[in-house]
């Protein structure tokens, strides 16, 4: 049995492959012109072979249909045999007709390469075995679409005989006469002529047309046989024939005794044509599907259905298209039928399959753009939403036929151009739930009880199932209505719109609740399905109405509906359409006098539709939409042109007949134009599109049109160079889509060149490739919208081209430049290059000749200078891509002489060089011994200097930091809260003279206010902004910082609305990675918690910490200013980083300045002060310096900025002005090196004056050079410029550096440090009064309360949790961000120090071991022997606070309600809510959507409409 299917693949050849994609199938090796479907095989004739497959498409073996025509004395008596794949044939047999009989015979006719008909007859089983084979033409001679055939039965005097019926166009040939256009074929040679003739027992038939016509369809039911035509009547117009044929009696009564019909669409539009049809299952009546041009073309279809059944009633063959006998008398004309109903409206439709499903019929559709439709249909023509089944990326037309698999009625064949695909009729198993089963409308899905999930009807296998009504389309599976009788009776009505099994009928059931404990009287009879009623005990309903949840039993499965039961004549006010959709939702009805009670009002919202709004703006207008063409993954920044589009808040785009409209919002909205995201679909085709409203109106209706995606299938050329800029050709389809191009080894997008070529546009590409570090392939990707997709063929990265000579020839006026390069793989053309001689200063254009260049042989190319005045040229210079090269002339010929002449010297100059080789030699090795020797003393005096400074470290940096620069409390939150928003910062807190004042807040805004105090709106509102994939992170974190201080004044409530929402996150988050909770700052919640902390420990950073964290700061700043910085690169000596370690420092000296400051105008000067420096400082250095120790000296800042101070060097008792740059600063190449104290010669002790700019004008004017933008680019200080300068002019700058003899700094800086470190980290995790901070208890219980309450047992989790919210969220934001709690600046040199010390920290917290090693990185190693020390004490700590008592509530609340009043007023909380406000008027729909989900009340929702219609009636705010 293995042998089998490898010996079936084998026959199979290789000629057509499976596809692994959606909807499997098979490809073949030719178009497809032929497939019919027997019991369980499918058979496929394609233009050179005839395949044989299993009914699920699985190959079982194909054959070959070349051959050899071999002798006989005429055409017909030629013979057609096969022959094999390897040998020679001289014809091919090309099938047109392909009929299966039941008698287990395959019927194949066609052509031969001769011209004449021919046919075979072939075992079903096994297509190789030719049962009969004979020279007859069976239908027509040429494969078109106007013609069809199959089997039919004739009832017979004797018995039912099988005939083959063809209908087509005839033509005539040397093989044909060419005149009946239907006949019937025998089908075996006991019937009369034989096997394939169309005489009859007495006579031959006859079926004829004069003039052309176009047969589409044709089918028998009984024996009624239907015939489909397209028949011209006049220039332009046509007609849509049926014909009716009873098979009976014999084959001439059968084409004889016929009936014809017209079929019209309504209004009787003339030029409609028939494009596909199918018969519908399950008469009588006959019904019929057919898709029908309307505009000529196929453009625009329409899917109409008609009532076909036969009318024999009329004189037989009296039609005035189509005779038996025919003459030349006028007839009547036949009678005309009218469709049923306009079902469905597509562009380019081109198939159709009607299938029945109870009362339900379903039309599978295929299309022209590769498209498979599903559309249910009830039995009063309301369709449901169309689905769609399956998507080519391609534009392949779908063949006319769709069929369906014979053995597992869920699939259906497609065939496309090269290709068979078996698709699935439904995507049951899609549906998660019972609801979205049954909103799907598919009538081949039911929700199984038993197996909890949506599957095809026959895989349920009991009766607990429940499915979409049988005879009609509902658009809730649950609707409720309310009814008041005479006496004041309210009663609620559920009904359930539902086909339900056995087992659900016997076990429905509803239960009612309500806040009121008894809300049913016992009069309340028992539910019947589909129905439950209660009668409410009580008739009076409170002013909000009545929430009431209604738990129904379906067998196994349960609904939950919420109902809101209102006093209908609440209702009240101007009738539009939004007050009557709120009463219809409600369960009300409505009428001409407004809302009243569901029994007396219309419960359609379709009345809704009806109301004309009233407005008091005008009506927005749609002119355009660019792009309106896009492929089906959509358009990002699409505009949209109009008038009046102010109010415009979001754009809809419907699909089908106003099933599932999307929705995208709105920027950049100027009136006349704005911008939005059209979305990706799940269709191809044309989408209406309108422009929504704040009260849900949609005005105007333009079009857009989604086409298939994009393909890249070539690129040329397929390889570029490594420094990028290649222009590269991609070809394929729908490429005008591509946004931009992307390869995989960057993040770079690249934007194509715009193409004139409007139709080359649509197949080529062109884009400059991105540069690239190395060698390499690299794929290709496409960017459309949000999607990437991949090009079928890489690009590969080959080295830059090298140009390594010319020489230059004259050709008459004109000069021939021969360029030389190595040869490579890139086989550049002469358009990618461009060259020029330059002579003299002048550039001359070098045409390059037609010759391709730079293949792997041909390494030069010729380009010709016109009549340059010499023909020599010494340069070149070419350009490829954006490189530019220069080649020199290199000398040739003439050096012929000089060449015999050095040949001559060379022993002479061997015997001189011998000589003084060895001198040098010895001289050399003496200097190479003195050189090795002092770069040995170098490296030894680096390490014993470092080992000095380790061993004489000492932390003594302390000697006075002066006050603490605190913070105040609301600078302090606000950098917290907005860390990267400036504005936000500066708008959200209030100046310092409103601190006291307690602003009044709007209408709008304590509105807002109120809104936000309710914890289901605020929970609802957060949930549903996170759901959008617009709202960023950082949207999420600004949200989380607004709230926070809108809810300033009640933390107490802050800290419900966090619980709650991080108990939503940990459920979210508990069944994949609980440890990975908290980690991130990805939800709004996570930066609450941030926020939240910061507020709840200020006093404790305060109090506690802030000063060692200050102590640890300056001590980092004392030490890094002991050693040198380099003030371009700011690297140091003396750092805790890697990164930012200054290796290259030169020697220095430290120095103590005497520094006078000028007082006055006079000429006075201030006491000295003693600065401590350092030779290698800079100008700028040196200032900071004096201004830092002045500060710490007396306290206070000094009177003028460093911008505004210049200092002076007292030299032989003048003074001399020092500055950044001047005339005597050393140059190296074009870059300048800063001045230092050694430039000037500054020794020690020496004295220096302060000057103020503003009072004393300098001598020289100068600005600080570090305001020049490229800074970096023209000066350097203590790291050279990679510029090559001879050495002997600073032997000591030249000196060996090696940075690992430097890494001891690193140590010492951290010996130096270590204790404030140590103290810093001890204050972090002490105890206070033997207790932990309020908030750090509290939370932690939260933590563990959380844990036990999901099961979590794991203690590492907890650990990591607790980890993640207090030291990962709040402290090691406050280690590396200094700046958040005191008034001082960070340098990038004390950043890196500071990330070194939070990774310590957040290391001591870590439960893993790490195991260093000596590759490991030094910020690892420095602390490696402390971590475990730091881990014991964290221990200790997380089990001092997991014993402390607990915090309880009034405790607790009492501590927050201090925080809020310590700092009341301190934040703009209108600012904040406006800003709010902001989110929400850009989210409304999904936040009511989201309001509605939750079931919240409809006071919460008209509280937030109000809010909505306060702010947006505001015509002019500040914030806006």
């Amino acid at each position: 049995m293995i042998l089998l299917p490898a010996l079936l693949f084998t026959v199979w050849g290789g000629a057509g492959r499976c596809l692994g994609e959606e909807g499997g199938g098979t490809e073949f090796d030719g178009n497809i012109r032929r497939f019919v479907v027997a019991t369980n095989t499918v058979y496929v004739a394609t233009e050179e072979r005839l395949y044989q497959l299993s009914h699920d498409l699985t190959p079982v073996q194909s054959l070959s249909q070349r051959g050899v025509l071999q002798g006989g004395p005429s055409l017909t008596d030629e013979h057609f045999y096969r022959v094999s794949e390897s040998d020679v044939g001289n014809a091919t047999f090309r099938v047109n007709v392909l009929v299966p009989l039941v008698q287990d015979g395959l019927i194949s006719c066609g052509v031969i390469d001769n011209g004449c008909g021919y046919c075979e007859v072939l075992d079903q089983g096994n297509i190789s075995n030719v049962l009969h084979r004979e020279h007859i033409q069976v239908g027509p001679l040429w494969l078109s679409n106007t013609s069809v055939s199959f089997p039919v039965d004739v009832e017979t005097r004797v018995r039912r005989e099988t005939y083959i019926l063809t209908a087509m166009q005839t033509t005539k040939t040397s093989c044909s006469t060419g005149s009946d256009v239907v006949n019937l074929h025998n089908t075996n040679n006991a019937q009369s002529g034989f096997i394939f003739s169309a005489v009859d027992e007495f006579s031959s038939s006859s079926f004829k047309r004069v003039g052309s016509v176009q047969f589409v369809d044709g089918f028998q039911i009984n024996l009624t046989i239907y015939l489909f035509s397209n028949v011209p009547s006049g220039a332009k117009s046509n007609k849509v024939r049926l014909i009716w044929l009873e098979g009976k009696t014999n084959k001439i009564q059968t084409l004889k005794l016929f009936q014809g019909a017209t079929l019209s669409l309504s209004g009787g539009a003339e030029g409609s044509r028939l494009v596909a049809s199918s018969v519908i299952p399950g008469g009588p009546p006959v019904l019929w599907g057919g898709v029908f041009s309307v505009d000529g073309g196929t453009t625009r279809t329409e899917l109409v259905v008609f009532d076909i059944s036969p009318d024999f009633s009329g004189q037989p063959d009296t039609d005035p298209d189509f005779c038996s006998q025919c003459s030349t008398k006028p007839k009547p004309n036949p009678k005309t039928l009218s469709p049923k109903a306009v079902l469905f409206r597509q562009n380019n439709m081109t198939s159709v399959l009607a299938v029945r499903l109870k009362s339900w019929m379903v039309f599978i559709i295929g299309t022209g753009d590769g498209q498979l439709i599903k559309l249910a249909v009830d039995k009063n023509y309301h369709t449901a939403c169309p689905g769609e089944l399956y998507m080519a990326n391609d534009d392949h037309q779908v063949f006319p036929k769709i069929l369906l698999d014979p053995v597992d009625s869920r699939y259906v064949y497609v065939p496309f151009q090269k290709q068979m695909k078996r698709v699935s009729v439904a995507k049951c198993s899609n549906y998660t739930n019972v609801q979205a089963c049954w909103s799907s409308q598919d009538p081949h899905c039911v929700w199984c009880g038993s197996k909890k999930r949506c599957t095809f009807a026959d895989d349920c296998e009991d009766s607990d199932w429940v499915s979409i009504p049988e005879d009609f389309r509902q658009k809730k599976m649950v609707s409720s209505k309310a009814l008041k009788n005479n006496t004041g009776q309210i009663t609620l009505i559920i009904e359930t719109h539902l086909t339900a099994g056995k087992k659900v009928l016997e076990n429905f059931a509803c239960h009612f609740a309500a806040r009121s404990s008894q809300l049913c009287s016992r009069e309340s009879p028992p539910p019947q399905f589909p129905r439950c009623i209660c009668i409410l005990s009580d008739s009076t309903l409170a002013a909000e109405g009545l929430d009431v949840a209604v738990r129904i039993r379906l067998g196994s499965s349960q609904l939950l509906e919420r109902v809101k039961i209102s006093n209908c004549s609440n209702f009240s006010g101007p009738p539009t359409s939004a007050l009557c959709r709120q009463c219809i939702e409600a369960g009300c009805g409505w009428s001409t006098s407004g809302c009243s009670w569901a029994d007396q009002g219309e419960r359609n919202d379709s009345v809704c539709q009806t109301i004309e709004p009233e407005r008091n703006f005008s009506k927005p207008e749609i002119l355009s939409i660019t792009p309106n063409v896009m492929s089906f993954h959509g358009w990002n920044n699409a505009v949209l042109s109009g008038h009046n589009l102010h109010e415009v808040t979001r754009v809809r785009i419907w699909a089908y007949m106003e099933c599932t409209p999307q929705e995208s919002p709105v920027w950049k909205n100027v009136g006349t134009s704005l911008m939005f995201h059209i979305p990706s679909v799940n269709n191809k085709g044309v989408v209406k599109v309108c422009v929504v409203l704040p009260d849900g109106s949609c005005h105007g209706n333009a079009e857009i049109t989604y086409l298939s995606s994009p393909s890249c299938t070539a690129i040329t050329p397929s390889s570029t160079w490594v420094s990028g800029k290649r222009r590269i050709t991609l070809k394929g389809s729908h490429l005008e889509f591509v946004e931009s191009i992307r390869h995989n080894h960057t993040e770079q997008e690249i934007r194509p060149h715009s193409n004139d070529n409007n139709y080359q546009s649509l197949q080529v590409l062109l884009y400059d490739s991105p540069a690239a570090e190395n060698t390499q392939e690299t794929s290709v990707f496409l960017i459309i919208a949000n999607e990437s997709l991949a090009c079928s063929t890489p690009l590969t990265y080959y080295p830059d081209p090298k140009f390594t000579s010319f020489t230059s020839t004259r050709t008459g006026d004109d000069v021939l430049i021969t360029i030389q390069k190595e040869a490579d793989k890139l086989n550049m053309s002469r358009e990618e290059l461009s060259v020029w001689g330059l002579q003299q200063g002048r550039k001359y254009t070098c045409n390059v000749m037609v010759k391709e260049i730079s293949n792997e042989t041909d390494n030069f190319f010729n380009c010709e200078i016109e009549n340059p005045p010499d023909a020599k040229f010494q340069q070149l210079m070419i350009k490829y891509g954006d490189q530019t090269v220069t080649l020199n002339l290199k000398a040739s010929s003439y050096l012929f002489h000089l060449m015999l002449l050095v040949l001559l010297l060379i022993p002479c100059i061997i015997v001189v060089f011998v000589i003084v080789y060895r001198s040098k030699q010895r001289k050399l090795a003496v200097k190479m011994n003195q050189l090795m020797e002092d770069l040995e003393l170098d490296i030894r005096n680096d390490i014993r200097q470092g080992f000095v400074d380790l061993q004489t470290e000492k932390a003594d940096l302390m000697e006075n930091v002066g006050a603490i620069p605190f913070l105040d409390y609301k600078h302090f939150a606000s950098r917290i809260f907005f860390p990267q928003s400036d504005t936000l910062m500066k708008s959200c807190i209030k100046d310092i003279g409103q601190d006291a004042v307690k602003v009044q807040l709007d209408d709008c805004c304590q509105g807002l206010s109120r809104l936000i105090q309710d914890q289901l709106f605020l929970t609802s509102m957060v949930h549903a902004l996170e759901e959008q994939k617009s709202f960023t992170i950082k949207d999420k974190c600004v949200l989380a910082s607004l709230l926070t201080i809108a809810l300033h004044n009640n933390l107490s409530y802050l800290t419900e609305v966090m619980e709650a929402l991080l108990r939503a996150l940990m459920q979210q988050n508990s069944n994949t990675q609980p440890k990975l909770l908290l980690r991130r700052t990805e939800s709004t919640v996570e930066k609450l918690l941030t926020n939240w902390m910061s507020i709840c420990l200020y006093g404790f950073l305060r109090e506690s910490v802030g000063q060692h964290l200050f102590l640890m700061v300056s001590a980092l700043t004392q030490q890094t200013a002991k050693g040198p910085v380099d003030c371009v690169t700011e690297k140091a000596l003396y750092t805790l980083s890697e990164d930012w370690l200054l290796w290259q420092a030169q020697d220095f000296t430290a120095l103590k300045l005497r520094v006078l400051f000028a007082v006055g105008s006079d000429g006075e000067v201030s006491e000295p002060l003693e600065v401590n420096a350092l030779s290698c400082d800079t100008v700028e250095q040196v200032k900071e310096k004096i201004l830092s120790t002045f500060k710490a000296k007396f306290g206070f800042p000094y009177s003028s900025p460093l911008r505004d101070v210049c200092i002076e060097y007292e030299r032989d008792g003048s003074f001399v002005p020092l500055e950044e740059v001047d005339a005597s600063s050393e140059v190296i190449g074009e870059v300048t090196m800063l001045n230092t104290l050694k430039h000037y010669k500054v020794s020690d002790g020496a004295t220096i004056k302060v000057l103020s700019r503003k009072t004393h004008r300098p001598v020289s004017p100068q600005a600080s050079v570090k305001d020049d933008e490229n800074f970096s680019g023209k000066y350097f200080h203590l790291i050279d410029p990679d510029v090559v300068e001879d050495p002997r002019k600073n032997p000591e700058r030249k000196k060996l550096k090696l940075k690992e003899v430097y890494l001891t700094k690193l140590l010492s800086t951290k010996v130096a440090v270590h204790s404030y470190v140590e103290n810093l980290f001890k204050s972090i995790w002490g105890m206070p009064h033997g207790r932990a901070p309020l908030a750090v208890k509290y939370f932690f219980d939260f933590l563990d309360a959380q844990a036990d309450g999901m099961k979590i047992s794991e203690p590492d989790v907890l650990h990591i949790w607790k980890t993640n919210s207090l030291p990962l969220r709040f402290w090691v934001n406050i280690l590396k961000n200094p700046q958040f709690v005191f008034d001082i600046e960070k340098t990038p040199n004390l950043d890196g120090c500071l990330s070194v010390i939070a990774q310590a920290f957040m290391d001591s917290f870590s439960l893993s071991e790490i195991q260093l090693g000596k590759h490991a990185p030094t910020n690892k190693l420095l602390y490696a022997k402390d971590i475990p020390k730091f881990k014991q004490e964290v221990k200790a700590y997380y089990k001092q606070v997991r014993d402390q008592p607990a915090v309880t509530d009034s405790e607790f609340k009492a501590f927050l309600l201090e925080e809020s009043k310590k700092h009341e007023n301190e934040f703009n909380e209108a600012a904040a809510l406006r800003e709010l406000y902001k989110f929400i008027q850009r989210y409304f729909t999904e936040i009511k959507e989201k309001l509605d989900q939750n079931g919240a009340p409809t006071e919460l929702k008209e509280q937030l409409h109000h809010v909505k219609n306060c702010f947006d009636g505001l015509k002019s705010c500040s914030w806006n």
